[in-house]
């Protein structure tokens, strides 16, 4: 089931590059395994990935030292401060920065452990209530400012959570306002911004719109079930 899902998907993403004129090269999938169990992740693994998102401290944690020293980790799920400790120079990327206090935290912890913590800053670009971040873009260019001078902290790009919808199109206004917001604060990024956005239902529209990185759970795994 994996194999055939995942060439679906590296079809779909060459498909949504060539529709945009991008190279897929420009386009990492995330394998986005909460809830998986380590088999699941190591046929991935075997398969190609080697981007795997976690939601949970807790199950990133478990499953890293039993996989692949190569896997890039991502932490794709909110974070609370008092679990920083035990991610901080382990993932590759923290995506879920909402707030500069966060930010901050993350910044001492990675000052502690002498390291320098790549993140994403998170915008709740559609102003669900349901989803982190916020809105207002005044309130989000802010942020991005100063975020981007925290020492301890390379800010790479931006991360949305769109919306669930049955048509995806509904949510190409929604990256387009991230990639928008992304090139007005180019300035405040390390290097060409990264783009995070993009799920199963929807990363066709976002690569078309810029996305660099796709999370991609369901559609390479299957559905979940949330009671195991």
């Amino acid at each position: 089931m994996i194999s055939e899902n995942l060439k679906e998907i590296n079809k779909n993403i060459e498909k949504a590059c060539k529709n945009s004129g991008r190279s897929t090269d420009s386009v990492h999938l995330i394998a986005v395994s909460k809830t998986k169990p380590v088999e699941m992740l190591k046929e991935a693994y075997d398969l190609g990935c080697r981007i795997f998102g976690e939601n949970r401290v807790q199950e990133l944690t478990e499953k890293m030292p039993v996989l692949p020293a190569d896997i890039k980790w991502h932490m794709i799920g909110h974070l609370q401060t008092n679990k920083i400790k035990y991610i901080i120079g382990k993932v590759d990327l923290i995506h879920s920065v909402d707030t500069l206090h966060l930010a901050e935290a993350i910044d001492k912890e990675a000052g502690k452990n002498n390291c320098i913590q790549d993140v994403l800053i998170e915008i709740n670009v559609a102003g669900e209530d349901s989803k982190f971040g916020t809105a207002d873009m005044d309130i989000n260019k802010q942020l991005i400012k100063d975020v981007s001078a925290l020492k301890n902290l390379n800010l790479k790009g931006l991360m949305t959570v769109a919306p669930y919808t049955d048509d995806p199109e509904d949510n190409r206004q929604y990256f387009k306002a991230l990639k928008k917001l992304a090139d007005d604060m180019r300035e405040y990024f390390v290097s060409d911004p990264v783009l995070s956005m993009g799920m199963t239902g929807d990363y066709m529209v976002a690569i078309e719109e810029g996305a660099t990185y796709v999370r991609v759970g369901t559609g390479l795994f299957g559905e979940r079930n949330y009671n195991v």
